[in-house]
């Protein structure tokens, strides 16, 4: 009887699977997260998705190389960035293709590209995470400046600057303080004994044992911490001055993709009310673009922080200019 119907189902699934075809799609976003929403699309539309995702240490850095080296023979039909300025300069590239989605058209323009290159969803914040064994709510940082105070001398950790979210934090800093100041506050960090560790989760695990008091992180990993039940909490710094920096997902379309319009159905999916809704519910609590989305009551509204004030094309141009500085900092 099983053999009878597998014989039955196997045949029907293969017929779905090739009446929907296949999108391929690179993503930075973490596998835990994005795995989920992906196999929700391929069970909505019965279209195959081939996902190649990025290692933690090197994300987004590799797929974007990767999208780069593949400029003349693009084989990926979608990039699902997990920060707001690899799409950027896959676009100055010359590698992504305007499409603007039905999809987004509730989403606040400041987080579109005016020609639809990219397109935003699900926030992140960068946020100083604090181990509450070590320190008192009175005593943690409020601004990234306190990090360079003679108390939190060897108690501060940061991930490598040359990668992921921290690299754009950076360059954000250069844009908002100016080349000056932002080369002495990094000064002045590496003078106060700042660990630089392989990736944003490590952050939060010398933070979450106690190796450090302080690190430098991304709500998505200190959330996953406080789920854990591990002694930590999240100040979203400088809300006094600056703000901080907000990071949205961001979505684009291939130049000259093998299977553009799966790629289409597929951005049109991660930028539904629907996706939004699963990120923020997920372990990575990721905060909606748009006000309507229902959300865990310890999920923080992105009306509520006050972010930093960012171009995300000045962002990009920004990051390139600062790698040789970005590489000497950290001891390449």
């Amino acid at each position: 009887m099983r053999f009878i119907i597998l014989v039955i189902l196997v045949p029907l699934l293969f017929l779905r699977i090739c009446l929907g075809g296949e999108v391929v799609v690179y993503t930075s976003e973490d596998k835990v997260f994005s795995e989920p929403i992906l196999q929700q699309f391929e069970k909505k539309t019965g279209i195959k998705v081939r996902a190649i995702y990025d290692t933690e240490e090197t994300k987004s850095t590799g797929l974007v190389n990767r999208l780069i080296a593949e400029k003349d023979n693009p084989r990926a039909d979608v990039f699902w960035s997990g920060d707001p300025v690899r799409p950027v300069l896959l676009e100055m590239k010359g590698i992504t293709t305007p499409y603007i989605s039905s999809s987004a058209v509730d989403i606040p323009e400041i987080y579109k590209d005016n020609e639809g290159h990219w397109t935003g969803f699900s926030a992140r914040a960068r946020i100083i995470l604090y181990n509450t064994s070590l320190i008192s709510t009175d005593e943690k940082p409020l601004s990234l400046f306190d990090l360079t105070k003679p108390k939190w001398r060897g108690q501060v950790a940061i991930a490598n600057p040359l990668f992921g979210t921290t690299s754009i934090h950076m360059a954000a800093l250069f844009i908002t303080l100016g080349d000056e100041k932002a080369r002495k506050f990094l000064q002045d960090l590496k003078a106060n004994g700042v660990k630089i560790v392989s990736s944003n989760g490590e952050v939060k695990r010398l933070v979450a044992r106690g190796e450090v008091t302080v690190g430098l992180t991304d709500t998505d990993d200190a959330n996953v911490a406080i789920q854990e039940g591990s002694p930590v909490k999240i100040v979203f710094p400088n809300q006094q001055d600056m703000g901080t920096l907000i990071m949205p997902n961001m979505v684009c379309l291939i130049k000259n993709s093998p299977n553009p319009e799966n790629g289409k159905k597929l951005i049109d999916f991660l930028l539904s009310k629907e996706v939004e809704k699963s990120l923020a519910w997920a372990p990575c609590a990721q905060m909606p673009l748009r006000y309507d989305v229902r959300t865990p009551a310890d999920v923080v509204t992105i009306n509520a922080i006050k972010g930093m004030d960012i171009d995300y094309h000045a962002v990009a141009q920004k990051l390139d200019e600062i790698g040789e500085f970005l590489k000497q900092w950290a001891g390449y």
